[in-house]
């Protein structure tokens, strides 16, 4: 051996340094449908990622349920691997999703593995690791909610407003139009322009993947996608993952929520979420409550909504709004689910399946629907035009239930009904076609102010576009844009806006 070897040996070996130290390992005592229940581990946490090291490699796994000799665990791959004495290893984090503005425009999983087929996302600097579960704001670092987030349907706007910071709940019987109303809020932000950018993400949870794949080209080819992130847990995918998927949805917005910036995030849906939850609780052998879900179903559903908030200058001033949905079963708004999210959330647009058959559409039921946040999230001008709307809306249903068994009427309920039915039509709007408020001002102000009248209610929708057509062509720096820029409808605004509707009466 020759010298220069032999004093390499002896470097080598002067600064070896044994650091022994005890790695925590459990092992898996049983599996089967995706769950695994491991002994050892006894410092492992709630949440916490674990690492189980089979014959095909590490397949990734959550300590969900901590018992006194074991933990539940959830498989989040393919399980069939995983047997009966393979070892397990804790990692000491919680789950995380990778976040980074790269991921608008993109459709990723509930882990945050793309899902579109466009290649890589996270090729940045400055990506960040968002845990899915996070504590909510505290009390003090949240503001009160007075910024409208206009979803451009008009019964929306005018009767249940909803605020930025807001959560508030979309429900209703399946094929009434529930995703369509959350769809609509999203383009709409392309109208809602002279306010700060509204990043959004929709929670696709147990849908069909051509569903998924339907609403991601409507966004598209609208340019919406620009601006908006879709996590997709489709109806084939195990019950971890459509669990995951509503809470990675929320780490991404509080990800944007956290740079000071407003976010819209919708959850379709929450029904099968929680069914979901059930499964895998069932599954880990919890016992079963009311209608076999576990006694923390409304703790799952709060946790996750309460991350909604808008928060104060000193925490930067973002905001989350969250849009859940909720389906019902023949319109039983008294089921488990709907009435817990109920009460978690800020209010309900309640969608009816006997006004959808009537052609009704937004097939929302005004007395049933309800926004606890109110005019404080209206501008001024929304505020002075549709104060009286909710109420004679409210009183025609009721007269058109009573007057189907009356004979003969008098003039001022004949009028009450025509009046009704001329704002039942008013408020009929296609799906994917959302309307900027300062366009809707001045046709709920036509309306409420009987310049509407001598319409045919066959030409209502036509009359409407006339005259959204000839405001934009004649009145646009006189009645529009001074609505669109201050949100308020002033004395002189208000003036112009008469002799512009006196002028289009005469055409």
């Amino acid at each position: 051996m020759s010298y220069e070897v032999i004093e390499k040996l002896k470097h080598e070996i002067a600064g070896f340094k044994d650091d022994p130290h005890f790695h925590a390992v459990g092992t898996v005592v049983e599996v089967g449908d995706g769950i695994a229940r491991i002994s050892g581990l006894t410092k492992a946490v709630s949440q916490e990622l674990l690492a189980i090291h089979t014959s095909e490699g590490d397949i990734p796994s959550i300590a969900f349920s901590l018992e006194e000799e074991f933990i539940g665990a959830i498989i989040l791959a393919p399980a069939s691997g995983v047997k009966v004495g393979d070892r397990v290893s804790g990692s000491g984090r919680v789950l995380s999703i990778p976040v980074s503005d790269e991921i608008l425009g993109r459709v990723v999983t509930a882990l945050g593995a793309p899902a579109d087929g466009k290649g890589i996302i996270w090729s940045t600097d400055t990506t960040q690791q968002y845990p899915l579960e996070r504590a909510a704001p505290d009390v003090v670092s949240r503001e009160s909610v007075t910024v409208p987030l206009h979803t451009g349907i008009k019964a929306v706007d005018a009767m249940i407003p909803i605020g930025r910071g807001q959560r508030e709940l979309i429900i209703g019987d399946r094929g009434t139009g529930k995703t369509a109303i959350a769809l609509d809020a999203i383009l709409n932000q392309l109208n809602d322009k002279g306010r700060p950018q509204v990043y959004c993400v929709y929670v696709a949870v147990g849908q069909k993947q051509s569903k998924v794949a339907q609403i991601v080209r409507k966004l598209s080819e609208a340019g919406a996608m620009a601006y908006t992130t879709v996590v997709s847990a489709p109806a084939g995918s195990p019950a971890p993952l459509l669990y995951l998927a509503p809470f990675a949805g929320a780490a991404i917005g509080e990800y944007f929520m956290d740079q000071g910036k407003d976010v819209l995030v919708i959850y379709d849906d929450l029904s099968k979420h929680a069914d979901a939850y059930r499964e895998m609780s069932l599954l880990l052998r919890r016992s079963p409550g009311r209608e076999a879900y576990p006694g923390d179903i409304f703790y799952l559903h709060s946790r996750l909504l309460e991350r909604s908030a808008k928060l104060d200058e000193a925490h930067g001033r973002g905001s989350m709004t969250a849009l859940p949905i909720i389906e019902t079963k023949l319109g039983d708004v008294a089921a488990y689910i709907p009435t817990n999210v109920i009460s978690i959330t800020d209010g309900q647009i309640y969608l009816e399946s006997s006004l959808f058959n009537q052609g009704v559409r937004p097939a929302v039921n005004v007395g049933l629907s309800v926004s606890r946040v109110g005019s404080s999230a209206q501008t001024k001008a929304m505020k002075k035009v549709a104060g009286k709307l909710r109420l004679e809306l409210a009183q025609f249903r009721e007269l058109a239930a009573f007057v189907q068994f009356a004979s003969d009427l008098d003039e001022a309920t004949r009028e009450k009904i025509a009046r009704g039915e001329l704002l039942t039509e008013l408020l009929k709007q296609p799906d994917g076609a959302p309307q900027g408020y300062y366009h809707t001002v001045p046709v709920l102000y036509a309306a409420l102010n009987g310049y509407m009248t001598h319409v045919p209610k066959e030409d209502i929708a036509g009359y409407q576009e006339r005259l959204v057509e000839y405001l934009e062509a004649r009145h646009r720096t006189d009645v529009l844009d001074p609505i669109e820029t201050t949100g308020n409808l002033d004395e002189n605004v208000e003036a112009a806006l008469k002799g512009a509707l006196e002028q289009f009466k005469k055409l």
